[in-house]
């Protein structure tokens, strides 16, 4: 039984529970204790602490965190050379620098939506590592996060505003990935030296530009993507109304500030012509709205129901978008 509280733990221990009153496992507790098997946390753990707690436990092979968690300290799974799983649970908050680091027996894991940071080398070289799932409500990926994760594929959720200097780097097996709109940095080589990756994506404005476009007739299509042509520079790419950039201009260089411009023009610009397919349909809805309140009248004169948004309202918010 653990109870914290500067209590020495043998190096040959093979199974450890925590007591129920413990809250943080303390500092290198238990690191290069190679035989640990088994760990059973207590609920009413809320941090595992920094400075390896776990380093170096190369037996340990799976982990389930207690929903009290909020916390996973610097290097606190580093070296675990045989973990094949880990549980994370919702209430978890922020995984430090190099948590699981060198997690080379690690395949798969699934992270919690209360999950709003992972530090700068958290999975780096867990070259097993084939999937990640994040959720939505993940903010930031840290320095070499995922760093010579050979085998990983992933999908970053819109949440995500910044990602780390390389922090897929070497991650050779990365093929295509999702961005959105919302990212507002990615570090100087995050993507460097990824061999397969063919190209980065933006699924919901490629949906928005789509959904503008789509209503138009051929001739105003062709004016409207001839537009975003104009907007969209050298570095995107387009094919129809899907946009993309090839791997080669994001993949280790420092091109994202000037993609970021261009996508924000063609956010810019999307918004105009929403707005204004939107008005255009509060008007319909208006017109329609009065003509079923005269519903049964005789001799209805369709065009004296019409209703207008009124120009100033309509050019006020129009030139406040564009």
């Amino acid at each position: 039984m653990y109870t914290g509280r500067g209590q020495h733990v043998p190096k040959n221990v093979v199974s450890v529970r925590f007591h129920p009153s413990v809250t943080k496992a303390e500092d290198k507790a238990f690191d290069n204790c190679h035989m640990l098997k088994e760990v059973v946390f207590n609920e009413g753990l809320k941090t595992i602490g920094n400075r390896g707690v776990f380093y170096g436990c190369s037996s340990l092979q799976r982990i389930t965190m207690p929903s009290t968690l909020t916390e996973i300290g610097v290097d606190a799974f580093w070296r675990c050379s045989s973990l094949q799983e880990v549980v994370f649970n919702e209430g978890l908050k922020k995984i430090e620098h190099c948590s699981f680091s060198d997690c080379i027996s690690l395949q798969s894991t699934t992270f919690p939506s209360s999950l709003t940071e992972i530090g700068g080398g958290a999975f780096c070289r867990c070259s097993n590592l084939r999937e990640v799932v994040f959720n939505e409500g993940l903010e930031k990926i840290g320095i070499e996060a995922f760093k010579e994760c050979s085998s990983l594929e992933i999908t970053i959720p819109s949440t995500v505003v910044d990602i780390g200097m390389a922090a897929f780097e070497f991650c050779s097996n990365l093929r295509e990935v999702e961005l959105h709109e919302g990212l507002q940095k990615i570090g100087r080589g995050a993507f460097g030296h990824c061999s397969s990756l063919e190209r980065f994506t933006f699924p919901s404005i490629s949906t928005r530009l789509n959904n503008v476009v789509e209503v138009e007739t051929e001739v105003n299509r062709t004016r409207r993507l001839n537009d975003i042509d104009t907007i969209r520079g050298d570095m995107i790419g387009r094919r129809d109304t899907e946009l993309f950039v090839p791997g080669a201009v994001l993949r280790g260089s420092s091109n994202w500030n000037t993609i970021k411009a261009s996508l924000d023009q063609i956010v810019s610009w999307i918004k105009y012509h929403e707005i204004k397919e939107a008005t255009t349909l509060f008007e319909l809805a208006l017109w329609k709205t009065k003509l079923d309140q005269a519903d049964g009248a005789t001799d209805i004169n369709r065009e004296a129901y019409r209703i207008e948004v009124p120009g100033p309202v309509k050019d006020a918010i129009l030139q406040y978008l564009w």
